[in-house]
């Protein structure tokens, strides 16, 4: 199968887990009826929770956890592949992962992958993060089989380091994932050009659910769920924050095209960096 038709949802995620995955089950459904076989949720899918607190006291093992439950079982109800972008999980050691989860038809679990990158910044106007005071970094970049194409796995700020899709590409991914929830001030700036440089870099088709509009939290995420072609074209995108589905109809031969039209990722060399130091002229 070349063609086929995947899904990115947007989101508006709750501090309710419940509310949540009632939500996301909606979504994933509409997704599955008008066809798409992948179907791809939004980074925090489970609850966007800024209070720590609040946060640990809805945490659950992965083995319990209902976004992961249901994201299981409507896979293998629709029979389709269903991606958790992310939600947040109680790891065995007491710490919390930011974990995206893969589900087949079938409902059996594919793989897992936990943000590499976190989202530490101090922005504009007083906003700031520090994911890493409440998440564990993953340590492992993952790149998946399905029987359609071979997938990469991200995760929303880890589209900032080019190096971990790069790996995914040259391990023959020619889909590559970046479920997130942007902040509205960085998506405004960012949000295109970055999904588009990692398309086009690496000949790969992008897929990046998003979550968008004021949450109950009271941040607030910039929507513009995303589908991108290996030429840097967007093939699909919810203009807006509002929740949405946005379907697309890919051609994964598009992907070995575009590389092979720009063989970057075989022209690549190693090289060294030289520092050149200028000394101070005496005025």
């Amino acid at each position: 199968m070349s063609s086929f038709k995947v899904a990115a949802l947007q989101m508006r995620s709750t501090t309710s887990l419940e509310r949540n995955v009632a939500a996301f089950e909606e979504l994933v459904r509409n997704a599955a009826a008008q066809g798409a076989i992948y179907v791809q949720s939004p980074e925090m899918t489970g609850a966007l929770v800024r209070d720590k607190e609040s946060l640990r006291a809805m945490l659950r093992s992965e083995a319990e956890d209902p976004v992961a439950l249901k994201a299981a079982a409507l896979a293998r109800e629709l029979g389709i592949v269903v991606h958790v972008g992310s939600t947040a999980i109680a790891r065995p050691d007491g710490k919390v992962a930011n974990r995206g989860l893969l589900y087949d038809g079938a409902g059996v679990k594919l793989a897992s992958y936990d943000k590499i990158h976190m989202f530490d910044v101090d922005l504009d106007n007083g906003e700031s993060w520090r994911e890493s005071a409440t998440y564990q970094p993953g340590t492992r970049a993952v790149v998946v089989d399905l029987p359609f194409a071979r997938l990469g796995m991200g995760v929303c700020y880890d589209v900032r380091f080019p190096q971990l899709f790069r790996a995914q590409a040259l391990a023959g991914a020619q889909i590559l994932t970046m479920p997130a929830a942007f902040t509205r001030q960085t998506g405004e700036a960012h949000w295109h050009v970055l999904q588009r440089a990692r398309a086009i870099e690496n000949g790969a088709f992008v897929i990046s659910a998003a979550q968008g509009g004021l949450h109950e939290d009271g941040r607030e995420t910039y929507g513009h769920s995303i589908i991108v072609d290996p030429w840097g074209r967007v093939l699909a995108e919810a203009d807006h924050a509002e929740p949405a589905v946005v379907v697309a109809e890919i051609d994964i031969a598009a992907s070995p095209q575009a590389r092979s039209k720009v063989p970057n990722l075989k022209n690549a060399r190693e090289f060294e960096v030289e520092l050149i130091r200028v000394p101070e002229i005496a005025s």
